[in-house]
């Protein structure tokens, strides 16, 4: 969300895909095509911080922190369910993917929340901080 709310656009997907690539060379990797499914979670989220920067404010990117963090949930428990094998290929094993994936999804959504609030507060309040101070000393 940082990303797409305050880098230039060039490097708005791609530095938060260049960092959670070398935070998975020290981590390590995993299933491909679920490792894909999150850095595509990734990328709708910056795509989502991109469609805010046109009209930021709070309600604005709690909003899409929200829907970003609900986007990656779907996206990512669908992937395991179709390509993890833990889960019987039908309605009834996607919907339990999903059931026995809220703990998740509670843990993501206050994360997202917490560090948008930190970044984007802290960026917010630092830009504010630096031109008050730019104008009281001109």
């Amino acid at each position: 969300m940082f990303g797409g709310l305050y880098l230039p656009r060039r490097y708005a997907v791609v530095g938060p895909l260049v960092a959670m690539f070398v935070s998975d060379i020290f981590l390590g990797f995993y299933h491909p095509v679920t490792m894909a499914s999150v850095y595509l979670g990734f990328i709708i989220m910056t795509g989502i911080g991109l469609a805010v920067r046109q009209d930021k404010k709070i309600t604005t990117v709690l909003g899409g922190t929200i829907l970003g963090s609900v986007i990656f949930f779907l996206i990512t428990n669908l992937s395991v369910w179709i390509f993890g094998g833990m889960y019987a290929q039908n309605l009834s094993g996607l919907v339990q993917c999903y059931y026995m994936a809220i703990p998740f999804f509670k843990n993501t959504l206050a994360g997202d929340l917490t560090y948008v609030t930190i970044l984007v507060g802290g960026y917010e309040l630092a830009t504010h901080t630096a031109n008050q101070y730019r104008l009281s000393h001109q």
